[in-house]
């Protein structure tokens, strides 16, 4: 084994990140169930990070390296990331109902327990995706090739992992869309973590994002969301679904590309 991370050094470690990657997922498999499953839904994300903790510690660094320590500093940036992703899912929401003429209203009766408990459960799922897709590979994959090309093979892979399903795949319109979101989410959050350099802050933009998904605006009238949407439309035609398609996504690009330019914005505002 120490041969072999001698001779191909590189190669080995993605390998060892691969294997271990797919150990925690097995047993995450296995244990999910039950008590665990429906109360305490944290085992993939706490394996998860005692591996990226053990891969980092074999390279005689520590989990500073991906701003997972918890310096008041990084752990600033998941309420920062919530709230922000909660703002750019309301905001291209809005844009869209501007442009298909839907209307935002208020619901009458909040279950505030439902919503506030809905972050203890919505967070080990996107905790998950964000050490597999901008964790220990992501780094690794930008230091032996570039940003770029890092970005195009996570985020492919990150929207197979939501396309590859066997009902998504029934339904042509949904595959284009998540086809062409899931890498624009995959842009904000990898731009988060290189700019703050720190995971917890694209960790708290996709629980924002997933949870005002959910539970800030909803297509009903019912008690698990602040607000939901009347005169719903739905798509006809492929002109209006592309035009949707562009003003949704086009809102958090805009997001994506603050939060890129945010210390240059930081100075214009001091100025």
């Amino acid at each position: 084994m120490k041969v072999l991370f001698k001779t191909y050094p590189k190669v080995s470690r993605f390998v060892l990140a691969l294997i271990l990657f797919v150990l925690v997922l097995f047993i995450s498999g296995l244990t999910s169930k039950g008590f665990i499953k429906e109360y305490v839904p944290y085992v993939s994300p706490v394996l998860l990070f005692v591996v990226t903790w053990l891969l980092y510690k074999t390279e005689g660094k520590t989990l500073a390296s991906i701003g997972l320590n918890f310096s008041l500093k990084n752990l600033s940036f998941l309420p920062l990331g919530i709230g922000i992703g909660m703002v750019a899912l309301f905001g291209a929401t809005y844009l869209k109902a501007l442009y298909l003429g839907e209307t935002f209203e208020m619901e009458n009766s909040i279950d505030y327990a439902t919503l506030l408990l809905a972050f203890y459960f919505i967070l080990p799922q996107v905790a998950t995706e964000e050490f597999l897709f901008r964790g220990y590979l992501f780094k690794k994959t930008i230091e032996v090739s570039n940003v770029v090309v890092a970005n195009i093979i996570f985020s492919i892979l990150f929207m197979l992992i939501h396309v590859l399903d066997e009902n998504v795949l029934q339904q042509r319109g949904l595959i284009i869309l998540l086809a062409v979101s899931i890498p624009v989410g995959h842009l904000l959050f990898a731009t988060a973590l290189l700019k703050s350099k720190t995971l917890w802050f694209p960790i708290g933009l996709h629980l924002g994002n997933n949870w005002a998904t959910r539970h800030l605006i909803s297509n009903t009238n019912d008690s698990n969301s602040i607000f939901y949407l009347t005169d719903v439309n739905t798509f006809e035609t492929w002109a209006p679904f592309i035009m949707f398609l562009v003003i949704f996504n086009g809102f958090f690009l805009l997001v994506t590309f603050l939060i890129w330019k945010w210390d240059k914005i930081v100075v214009l505002i001091k100025r």
